[in-house]
């Protein structure tokens, strides 16, 4: 079970992605019935996923770099997997610094709601994908 904790990781990466997003949100609104009440917890859990999505991501990361340096003739793991750690680690920096505040403001502040909104499911989608694609790059991994 130790050996396997990078597929376990991104398991749980991808796994709590997507059933934040697809789950846990979209009942917080259909629950709180208001979106003044379900945008700031609906926000809370999208920062909470951020720094977990950028944690896992640098965790993967330098677990790949150590494994290609014990076996640099098995492939280059960090390679394969830099890409997808990157897309995800990004858009989850991207979300937490320069997309959430400006959600949770644009309704009292007059800002354009419906565009924030839009780049702010965008970068929750690419780490969904980036997510998607170590964590299925993981699990083929002899």
């Amino acid at each position: 079970m130790l050996r396997q904790w990078p597929q376990l990781l991104a398991a749980l990466w991808w796994g709590g992605l997507t059933a934040l997003s697809f789950v846990a949100v979209p009942l917080a609104f259909a629950h709180f019935g208001s979106p003044a009440l379900a945008g700031p917890y609906a926000a809370r859990l999208f920062q909470l996923q951020s720094w977990f999505s950028l944690f896992a991501a640098l965790g993967l990361l330098l677990w790949a770099r150590a494994q290609d340096r014990q076996a640099p003739a098995a492939g280059r793991l960090a390679l394969l997997l830099l890409p997808w750690l990157l897309l995800a680690a990004l858009a989850a920096l991207l979300q937490e610094f320069g997309v959430a505040q400006r959600i949770v403001n644009a309704r009292s502040s007059g800002g354009d709601l419906r565009f924030w909104h839009g780049a702010g499911t965008m970068l929750v989608l690419l780490q969904w994908i980036g997510a998607l694609r170590v964590f299925t790059r993981l699990a083929s991994r002899p």
